[in-house]
């Protein structure tokens, strides 16, 4: 079936904060808070697709990528026809370009697009009474899972719980105190068994630190090292660490462009490359790389620390696209996420099963959630 044009008849973002009570621990930070912006686009038969916009930290971005969304995008927006999802996606960022280079907000301003991008696909697949992993030519509802977020403090109680949630694969954050991270990671190699082990540095090395440290993780059999170096150092720094791992590195949360992933797929040196469909791209942007990742031979992976809708939304883009790549999920509390993940929570022996239904499967109840909404 050709899908037929649709004419937006609103846009709105809601913003919220879940207060945690254990602060997630990154190199570059303390996370004291679970934000989120959810995105509802409704178009003028009365279809509504849902989408989030990645704020994960500072969280005070939350606030301000609803305000981007509600009264700079949705005005944009609002009244005009999309003869296919991915028009939403190019008239918003080329209409904003100037805007986003004159404001110096390229990433909010990408951010924010993103999200709408996702309720309009959410919306598209809803007017095709389509599950959204379908529409995008999945061949398998099946996906492999992995727990993330690992915090340093208490990294051993975290794996315990998310091994008996049915996980069976382990992301540990570490770039902290070289001797507590390699025995954090000892302690989860020995939970995990042969199951997959990788480590998350967050930038936090320097390319000397990088070329000292990596080395000394052989014998952890890691899946992949992620982000060891910061994403905006020069590509023979991430040459240079690629020659003396015998791991796969990972990255691509911080790759912002087309012209970004092309370089990375062009090089040998990422193993597995992640995009965040939240923080740029959209699905109208990141099922092509996705599927030019696969191409490479190199691992999908896509990366995912936000709340339920984002993170549902990027199961059907695995699912959609294929390959033997994993779904990153964040294992700190977090209903935010919980409520509104659908399939994604009910984890079975390392892997999720997604839905028939239409769009992303879910109707979110934000009313569930009003005690945490800030804006």
């Amino acid at each position: 079936m050709t899908p037929s044009p649709f004419t937006i008849r609103s846009v709105q973002a809601f913003g919220y904060r879940y207060p945690l009570t254990t602060p997630v621990i990154t190199s570059f930070g303390r996370m004291k808070d679970r934000p989120a912006v959810f995105v509802r686009v409704e178009d003028t038969d009365g279809n509504i697709g849902w989408g989030e916009v990645w704020c994960n930290f500072p969280a005070p971005g939350a606030e301000h990528r609803v305000r981007l969304v509600n009264e700079v995008l949705a005005p944009a927006l609002v009244g005009s026809t999309v003869p296919k999802p991915f028009a939403a996606f190019e008239h918003l960022t080329q209409g904003t370009s100037v805007l986003a280079l004159q404001s110096g907000e390229a990433g909010p301003f990408a951010q924010s697009i993103a999200g709408i991008d996702l309720a309009v696909w959410d919306l598209h697949a809803r007017r095709q009474n389509l599950a959204l992993w379908r529409l995008l030519g999945g061949a398998s509802q099946k996906i492999k899972v992995y727990a993330s977020g690992i915090n340093p403090v208490g990294s051993e109680r975290t794996a315990e719980a998310a091994l008996g949630r049915g996980y069976r694969a382990l992301k540990l954050k570490i770039g902290f105190d070289p001797a507590g991270d390699r025995a954090n990671l000892a302690a989860l190699r020995r939970l995990v068994g042969e199951g997959l082990l990788a480590a998350d540095v967050n930038q936090g090395w320097t390319i000397a630190q990088a070329l000292e440290l990596a080395p000394q993780l052989e014998h952890f059999d890691l899946a992949w090292l992620e982000e060891p170096i910061r994403a905006d150092r020069p590509r023979q720094e991430w040459m240079q660490l690629h020659e003396r791992v015998p791991f796969p590195l990972a990255a691509g949360e911080n790759i912002a462009s087309h012209a970004g992933f092309a370089e990375v797929l062009r090089e040998p040196v990422l193993g597995v490359v992640q995009p965040d469909i939240a923080k740029w791209g959209g699905l109208s942007a990141c099922v092509g790389i996705a599927r030019d990742i696969l191409t490479s031979g190199k691992m999908f992976c896509p990366h995912y620390l936000g709340a339920g809708i984002g993170l549902l939304a990027s199961a059907h883009l695995l699912a959609g696209v294929g390959g033997d790549g994993l779904l990153e999920v964040d294992c700190n509390e977090n209903p935010l996420r919980d409520r509104f993940c659908g399939p994604v929570r009910d984890v079975r022996d390392g892997m999720i099963e997604l839905g028939d239904e239409p769009g992303l499967g879910i109707t979110p109840d934000l009313a569930s959630i009003e005690q945490y909404r800030t804006v």
